[in-house]
């Protein structure tokens, strides 16, 4: 046992350069297989952003799919409120997300939304389906970029099951779109997932929607009043992303 008060063994401590942290959670471990991919697939992602530039960036075409609840309770740090020292405590009930939900498909680029799709009630997101959305995505493309060609577009989507299936894989190249390679177990390198979903669903805690209707204008509505800047950023965040991977030899980079 020490005879050091506890404030001195905490400076000692950060003298040392020590300092508590939490553990940091990824979606997966990572294999060295898994690690060399990501690797392999940013390094040639950033060799075509350096011979091309932003018209690269320009030509992605992302899409993914997202639960959107009924109602997410508020996070804690949504939740705090400014107290006087002496005032009470506040009583906060626990809250849970609702059973409620429905499931969002958004496809976009650098300009912002081009198709927003939900799936209905006691279907499965599956190639049939997923074969459906791309029909959609296609025929939407053509009303609201009617200067992207079909050589335009580079298809950037995760490798869920639906999207690589050899029916997909079929239908894409028969509209003619090429696929961006993307690496298994990625969603750092997803710009849906590490731009677009977060905000999205946190604008929505604490908000009870009626029903399925009300949740998908309340989508809708949130989608549309984003920038193109926004959605920009979160094409653009690729690059940085990339490199990263790169430098950290395709492990999950830090947020």
């Amino acid at each position: 046992m020490t005879s050091l008060s506890k404030g001195s063994v905490i400076t000692i401590i950060q003298q040392l350069g020590y300092s508590k942290v939490c553990a940091r959670w990824v979606p997966r471990m990572l294999t060295d297989q898994n690690k060399e991919a990501r690797k392999t697939i940013a390094s040639q992602h950033l060799q075509r952003f350096r011979l091309e530039g932003d018209e690269f960036l320009e030509k992605i075409v992302t899409g993914d799919e997202t639960w959107v609840h009924f109602f997410e309770p508020e996070s804690k740090r949504q939740s705090m409120e400014w107290r006087h020292t002496s005032s009470p405590r506040k009583k906060k009930f626990k809250t849970v997300r609702s059973a409620g939900k429905v499931m969002a498909t958004v496809f976009w680029d650098t300009e912002g939304v081009i198709l927003v799709d939900f799936l209905e009630q006691g279907c499965t997101i599956n190639s049939v389906q997923y074969v459906t959305t791309l029909k959609k995505l296609k025929a939407r493309l053509q009303r609201v970029r009617p200067t992207k060609s079909v050589a335009d577009v580079l298809l950037l989507h995760d490798n869920a099951r639906p999207h690589t299936s050899r029916h997909t894989s079929d239908e894409v190249v028969k509209i003619g779109w090429e696929v961006l390679p993307h690496p298994p177990y990625s969603p750092d390198l997803a710009p849906s997932d590490f731009h677009l979903f977060g905000p999205l669903k946190e604008a929505r805690r604490g908000i009870h929607f009626e029903d399925e209707e009300a949740v998908k204008t309340s989508v809708r509505q949130w989608l549309r009043k984003q920038s193109c800047d926004f959605y920009r950023a979160g094409i653009h965040a690729l690059v940085q992303r990339w490199t990263k991977t790169v430098e950290m030899d395709g492990d999950y980079i830090e947020k």
